[in-house]
């Protein structure tokens, strides 16, 4: 047998392990673009639109051009046949192609779009000049809503016949006769603002050219570095392999950096014409400007119930605003709103359609959870007003309706495939973790005390993975092992979770394992972080090449110890042949034998170097969340005094990381339930450009937390695994919003929708007493 030292080492799969990499961002010596600092660097600073919607009528850059320290001055005009808009054209892209030019030509579709760039020798230079650039405008009728978007009486591109750019329905043929023949049916409409991602570190690009290799390498903060390539090498006519695309550490992106900035061939360009680095770094004024936006949506929806309050069928019209131009996942959002909009819930019937408008705003793109929030959001109001109308309890009108665990896998009107799960379960959690009779007995004494409390639920679906994903593993002759990978870290603890993954999968400590990512020339080809898939797609990826290694090594041990390979046990870093412990090699071992054509075995192929690949479907991880909201009733501040969240997300890698995207994605939702909304001027002034205006919470406004975790796992994933990432930016803004309307119920108040600011709440509660 093996010594008692080599066999107590704890597995790492399941182990709430603290993340190494934790070490240098908190010491300071973390690698963000704008630390990458190239002695000759020039700085490139941009021109932005005033205007919503206007002509480019006419752009003077003499006077920018002779500043001192200014080499270049590029406009729209400059870049006829050296551009491509954004995004690369898709087979299958299921939205009307409005692309978004590099720098306009004639016309300006939203207030901070870029127009002009200038390129000098300091930041500071660059941004002096570009003062000193006068474009001409003629002002044109903004397309700022969704009603005027529809109703298409003003146009926001002029090749356009409409401003409707995509259109996906969803009907079943039982909709209609369950309508006609349900004992209650229910509506509401409701409105989900616009989001800003901002994240801690704001957009950036350096962007190098070897003219000797013909090679534009860019360090950006994005996340991922092959499909920035493959929009980079499109935009700027190149060849992908003439492109490097390299993702330093990077402070945050929740989305807003999957598609890149149009601004990031412009520095590209540059690069390239001028023979130098180019650097820009966004400061917080061009994010609140210009970055991608996230949700902004209406709907209307409504249930068809029987007498017993179980759901019959479905109807929902969901209106989004994919804004001036699409982006390459501009659709995505919609589509999956409208998908996922049955929740957990065992609905037969649905008549779905979702529309995405254009209007004359910032482009949309997926902002975390990129429709998943928005279908939970929606379902669960329209829940809670048949609990309300029906008299029933909150909780037990959605157990009377979930998807129950003897159905999974359970195929959805929708099309999608939820393949496990255990919903009564996390119901059951929650109950046990809140004492509901003593949480009810509570709110029963608030009221009549005279205070508005509400308690609110919310359930949610988490679709993640899909596609593909790739992972190399290479044992090297030292017996260390690097794990490169497709997925690019934002916060979320790659170098950690996919450390655990692989020591596991090869008896080796963390500290013998190295996880490299982000440099498109080094890493295999990979689709990114994105969507809550990084560990079910890319972990699986790195099992498939765990598998082929752990086989060649087992070969290799075999014939090492000159004994069957089925006689060859593997624990920790040791093989030993069964029953004989004193025949043993070590992993090092092994490591250098596979390395060595003199010790290797006849016709073994030299090395330990695999690509795994999956490919999938998409999981579906499930949760349900629980508020208290409390409101003063003088100023309306509704104030959250606890979120309890369940969480399934399948097998849990590191339950301490897991733990922390569900605390991250609480504090987004938080911030989308009470803070955050992108607001617009009738003229498509933006109004939230600083945080001043665009609130988000804090530490001093997070309620207190208490999670649990529940595990079914995935039966199409090799570990297990689902998705995490995204289910408290899921479950917390619908359970608020609950909590919010049964807080205000006694009221008899109109329903508000999010963010449920004072002012708003204030209205409704004094709007209801005067009345």
């Amino acid at each position: 047998m093996l010594t008692e030292t080599e066999t107590l080492r704890a597995p790492l799969v399941g182990a709430p392990i603290r993340r190494p990499e934790d070490v240098r961002f908190l010491r300071g010596q973390a690698t963000y673009v704008d630390d990458i600092e190239p002695a000759d660097a020039l700085h490139i600073a941009f021109v932005r639109s005033p205007h919503a919607h206007a002509d480019i009528e006419s752009i003077d850059v003499a006077r920018a051009a002779a500043q001192p320290g200014v080499l270049a001055v590029f406009t729209g005009r400059d870049f006829p046949g050296r551009t491509l808009p954004l995004p690369k054209p898709e087979a299958d892209y299921h939205v009307a192609r409005v692309a978004h030019p590099v720098l306009p030509e004639r016309t300006v579709s939203y207030a901070g779009q870029v127009v002009a760039a200038v390129v000098a020798g300091s930041r500071a230079e660059a941004e002096d000049a570009a003062e000193l650039i006068d474009v001409a405008y003629r002002p044109l009728a903004p397309v700022q809503d969704l009603a005027t978007a529809i109703a298409g009486t003003v146009l926001t591109h002029e090749a356009l016949a409409d401003n409707l750019l995509t259109r996906y329905t969803l009907k079943t043929a039982g909709v209609d006769p369950a309508f006609a023949r349900a004992a209650t049916t229910v509506a509401g409409t409701f409105q989900i603002p616009r989001l800003m991602g901002v994240p801690m570190e704001t957009r950036g690009v350096v962007a190098a050219y070897d003219a000797g290799r013909d090679l534009l390498t860019v360090w950006c903060s994005a996340q991922d570095s092959h499909r920035h390539r493959e929009e980079l090498a499109h935009a700027l006519q190149r060849p992908e392999e003439r492109v490097r695309v390299v993702i330093p550490d990077v402070g945050g992106g929740f989305g807003i950096k999957g598609s890149m900035a149009p601004e990031t061939a412009v520095a590209g360009h540059a690069a390239i014409v001028l023979n130098r680095t180019v650097k820009w770094v966004e400061d917080r004024l061009e994010h609140f400007l210009g970055a991608h936006q996230g949700r902004g949506a209406e709907a209307d929806v409504e249930l068809a119930l029987d007498a017993n309050g179980r759901i019959l069928a479905l109807r929902a019209r969901i209106r989004t605003d994919l804004g001036a131009f699409v982006l390459p996942a501009s659709h995505q959002p919609g589509r999956t709103t409208a998908r996922l909009l049955p929740g957990a819930y065992a609905i037969a019937d649905v008549d779905i359609e979702m529309i995405g408008v254009s209007t004359n705003r910032v482009p949309t793109s997926p902002y975390r959870g990129a429709g998943r929030p928005e279908a939970a959001i929606l379902i669960e109001q329209t829940i809670d007003l048949a609990a309300r109308k029906l008299g029933l309890d909150p909780l037990e009108i959605r157990r009377r309706n979930i998807v129950r665990a003897d159905q999974f896998p359970f195929l959805t009107a929708t099309g999608y495939t939820y393949d496990s799960g255990n919903y009564e379960q996390l119901l059951d959690t929650l109950e046990r973790m809140c004492d509901f009779p003593a949480l009810r007995s509570e709110q029963t004494l608030a009221r009549l005390e005279g205070r508005l409390f509400g308690i609110g639920v919310g359930m949610y679906i988490e679709r993640s993975g899909g596609t593909w994903e790739s992972g190399r593993v290479i044992v090297e002759p030292d017996g260390r092992a690097t794990a490169r990978i497709g997925a690019c870290p934002h916060g979320q603890g790659h170098e950690t979770t996919f450390a655990q993954i692989v020591g596991d999968g090869l008896g080796l400590t963390m500290e013998r394992v190295v996880v490299e990512w982000g440099d498109s020339s080094v890493v295999p080809r990979g689709v990114g972080t994105f969507a809550s898939r990084s560990v079910m797609m890319c972990g699986s990826a790195l099992w498939i090449a765990l598998q082929k290694i752990r086989e060649k090594m087992l070969r290799l041990a075999a014939f090492a110890l000159g004994a069957q390979a089925e006689r060859v046990v593997w624990e920790g870093d040791v093989f030993a042949v069964l029953d004989e412990p004193s025949r043993r090699v070590t992993f090092a071992f092994l490591a250098a034998m596979a390395y060595d054509p003199v010790a290797a075995p006849p016709g073994f192929e030299l090395g330990l170097d695999f690509t795994g690949t999956f490919r999938s479907t998409n999981s579906f991880g499930a949760g349900v969340h629980l508020a208290v909201v409390e409101i003063e009733r003088a100023t309306g501040r509704p104030t959250v005094r606890e979120i309890v969240a369940v969480d399934d997300p399948g097998t849990i890698i590191n339950p301490l990381l897991a733990e922390g995207q569900v605390l991250g994605g609480i504090a987004q939702g938080l911030g989308e339930a009470l803070y955050e909304e992108a607001l617009f001027a009738a003229d498509g002034q933006p109004l939230s450009v600083s945080f001043l205006n665009y609130h988000v919470p804090t530490a001093m406004e997070m309620p207190r937390v208490r999670t649990a975790f529940l595990e079914t796992p995935s039966p199409i994933s090799p570990i297990g695994a689902k998705g995490v990432g995204e289910g408290g930016a899921c479950g917390t803004p619908a359970a608020i919003a609950n909590a919010v309307a049964d807080a205000l119920a006694p009221l008899g108040a109109p329903h508000i929708d999010l963010p449920y600011t004072e002012d708003k709440v204030w209205a409704a509660v004094h709007g209801a007493e005067i009345a």
